[in-house]
């Protein structure tokens, strides 16, 4: 029984990003492409997964369109948040590690760009990397950053990690990003 009840548990360890959730094909509009500076081209494993560092632009193409327009579009963003949040992300860095084939990657990665759309985030301060289900990359992008869960989102200020949302929000993905950026007590969804 033991046994039993260990594997189970190394399983659900070994296939957690969080929940898996299914996409849902639609008809909604692409959302508007920001312009980005030039990045290497992410891989695709044999999975057909995004690996590597990535950008809004990988996410707008076939087959991730389908969840990320959708996520994209259907999430509502409290404007007074967004509005106190906008000057507080001009110095800030985020070094963000995502799976295409994680359904809370799916669900968060699309409502963290249009926070940053809509608060005219510059996006050369944002280093997005798709990681495989093992969480890592193969030129180990991770390595150092205890990525255990996706996705992850860390905030930087002078260099200096001042926070992280991990997999889901405690409140909103603005509002725990706000708590995040002005230095207010957060604790992520796994911290106690």
């Amino acid at each position: 029984m033991k046994k039993l009840t260990l594997i189970i548990c190394v399983l659900a360890l070994n296939l957690s990003c969080g929940s898996q959730q299914k996409s849902t094909t639609t008809t909604t509009p692409k959302p508007p492409a920001v312009p980005e500076i030039q990045i290497p081209s992410p891989t695709i494993d044999a999975h057909g997964n995004l690996i590597g560092i990535t950008a809004k632009s990988n996410f707008l193409e076939a087959p991730f369109n389908d969840w990320f327009t959708f996520n994209y579009e259907n999430y509502e963003l409290n404007t007074e948040t967004i509005t106190t949040l906008k000057p507080l992300l001009k110095n800030v860095t985020i070094k963000a590690f995502m799976g295409t084939w994680c359904g809370d990657s799916q669900e968060q990665t699309p409502v963290l760009y249009k926070i940053l759309d809509a608060t005219d985030f510059q996006y050369q301060n944002l280093e997005m990397v798709a990681v495989d289900r093992t969480k890592k990359t193969p030129d180990n992008l991770q390595e150092g950053l205890n990525v255990f869960r996706v996705p992850t989102f860390i905030f930087y200020k002078n260099d200096t990690e001042i926070g992280r949302f991990v997999e889901y929000p405690r409140e909103s993905v603005e509002e725990d990003i706000l708590k995040i950026v002005s230095g207010e007590a957060y604790k992520h969804s796994y911290e106690n």
